[in-house]
C-alpha cells in the first residue's frame, strides 16, 4: 500500500518547495562532533527545509544549497 496521495487541481504539493536559512544554535549544538569536519566556515551553514517543515539537509554555503535544490527539482520559495 502507498501512503502518498496525488495532489488535485489546486493544491500544491508542499513537500516540493523549500527555503533556506542559516543554522541556529540549538541545531548547531545538537550535531554529531564529526559532522562539522570538513566545514570550512560554520556561520556558512544552510539549512534546507521543505515546505511541510522537515530539514531536508544542511549544506555550506547558500549557492550550493541552491544547487541542490536545482539538482533535485525542488522548487526555492521566500519565506519572507
Amino acid at each position: 500500500m502507498n501512503d502518498l496521495v496525488k495532489p488535485t487541481a489546486g493544491e500544491p504539493d508542499f513537500s516540493r518547495f523549500v527555503y533556506f536559512r542559516n543554522i541556529n544554535e540549538r541545531e548547531l549544538a545538537e550535531l554529531p562532533a564529526d559532522a562539522l569536519r570538513g566545514v570550512d566556515d560554520i556561520e556558512e551553514l544552510v539549512v534546507v527545509t521543505n515546505g511541510e517543515g522537515q530539514k531536508l539537509a544542511i549544506i555550506e554555503g547558500r549557492a550550493a544549497a541552491e544547487a541542490a535544490a536545482e539538482a533535485y527539482k525542488l522548487q526555492a520559495v521566500s519565506v519572507h
